[in-house]
């Protein structure tokens, strides 16, 4: 992982550079905040470790800066005279942490240890929306608030694209806001189970196993000692599972201590309307427009279909409703229930040359290809990656690079992005 040091003091800064010889961390150090900008402006980073007091410029205004260039950098500020203000300031800038000088080289290891597990493992946003009006959703969220007083491993059972995974990350923000968050199909474990390192990056955090019914035989036991490793019992285990979905005698024995059961979007009606608006707003927000109203005569169409896809469904539903609809208002869903052989619709690319414009082009089809699959192969990812001859992994990766949750990516409905092809994630 990438780590640039900005330090205008020569001794201390190789120092610092000195103790993360050997690392992990490849290290590219300048004295300069304006030299700091150049690297940032060159090439992607995950952590900048920053002083205050720098020549021609504040750590604060550097952190400001390079955080409109990456946005999902961590950062750590330092300083021998650091004022409650400027703390205050570098937390509102984005800033994990505040190491007041001197300190000792062991904290400041830990705390990068720290920073490197969120950047391979993201917490989920704690301010994603949450919507449980219906009677179904309250006893599903009375019984996360419960589970997250207790460390018990949990299986969430329900159909796809009714919100396991977002179940799971919901569980996690209760039990650990700032851990890390890893969520991995099931089906991509081999006989070699979970990656060793990830456990590590884990600790503290949660690893989401979805889709524990295509859990391979031959990865079973591998799975149940990574469980039992010293590794695996420093972090929460979470897993998804299809209604009537088995579960591995050893697995069951580990994971199956408490079961939580996600209900369908159909036992949802109170929750739908809700849904609905806050989709079309995050969709809206993305074109850059208005959010349109719902008028009463698209409301009772929302209400009175019957939901066989769940929520990815209703994003998909919504998505292509923008799309073609200009007004402030909607007045109805022409495409409610719309299925396969509806056509493959895409937004136009950003004007460019023509060879920007073809690759925009073709990733936004190959997310589109890719929910289709998954849609015509009922959310089963062997099935899927077997009819686009792919393997399992590979299908993830491809999954995971365009945004796509697997465990909502189930639907049959077209057309379900607007600009980059990229589904969102927002909703429950």
């Amino acid at each position: 992982m990438d780590l640039l040091l900005v330090e205008d003091k020569d001794s201390f800064r190789r120092l610092l550079s000195q103790a993360l010889a050997g690392s992990l961390w490849k290290v590219e150090a300048v004295a300069d905040p304006q030299a700091a900008l150049r690297a940032l402006e060159a090439r992607p980073f995950q952590v900048l470790v920053t002083d205050l007091r720098l020549p021609g410029m504040s750590g604060l205004e550097l952190i400001r800066r390079a955080r409109r260039l990456h946005p999902s950098l961590r950062v750590v500020l330092m300083s021998a005279f650091g004022e409650p203000k400027d703390i205050v300031e570098a937390m509102r800038l984005g800033a994990d942490d505040f190491l007041p000088k001197p300190f000792d080289l062991d904290a400041f290891l830990a705390l990068l240890d720290r920073l490197r597990a969120l950047v391979g493992a993201p917490p989920p946003d704690p301010a994603e929306p949450w919507i449980a009006n219906s009677p179904a959703m309250q006893v599903l969220d009375a019984a996360l608030r419960q589970a997250a007083a207790t460390r018990l491993p949990v299986v969430f059972r329900g159909p796809r694209g009714a919100g396991r995974e977002r179940s799971a990350r919901r569980l996690h923000t209760l039990r650990h806001p700032a851990g890390p968050y890893l969520s991995l199909p099931a089906a991509t474990l081999g006989p070699e189970g979970p990656d060793p390192r990830s456990l590590q990056l884990l600790e503290g955090g949660t690893l989401f196993l979805g889709g524990l019914e295509h859990l391979a035989p031959t990865a079973a036991g591998p799975l149940a000692r990574a469980m039992d490793s010293e590794s695996g019992r420093r972090l929460d285990w979470l897993g998804s599972v299809d209604a009537g979905g088995l579960l591995a005698p050893e697995i069951a024995e580990r994971l199956g201590a408490l079961e939580l059961r996600v209900p369908a979007l159909a036992e949802r009606r109170e929750d739908l309307l809700a849904l609905t608006r806050l989709l079309l707003d995050q969709a809206a927000r993305l074109e850059g427009r208005p959010t349109p109203w719902l008028e009463r005569s698209a409301e009772r169409q929302l209400l009175e279909h019957s939901w066989p896809g769940n929520v990815r469904e209703l994003e998909v539903l919504v998505g292509r409703t923008l799309l073609f609809y200009e007004g402030r208002a909607i007045r109805a869903f022409p495409d409610l229930g719309l299925g396969l052989e509806a056509p493959l619709c895409l937004a136009w690319p950003e004007p460019a040359g023509l060879e920007a414009m073809l690759k925009a082009v073709a990733h936004a089809a190959e997310a589109q290809l890719l929910l289709r699959a998954m849609g015509v192969a009922g959310g089963d990812l062997p099935r899927a990656a077997g009819a686009l001859g792919l393997t399992v992994r590979t299908l993830a990766q491809r999954l995971r690079e365009h945004a796509i949750p697997l465990e909502d990516g189930g639907s049959t409905a077209a057309c379900p992005n607007l600009g980059e092809g990229t589904p969102s994630r927002k909703a429950p």
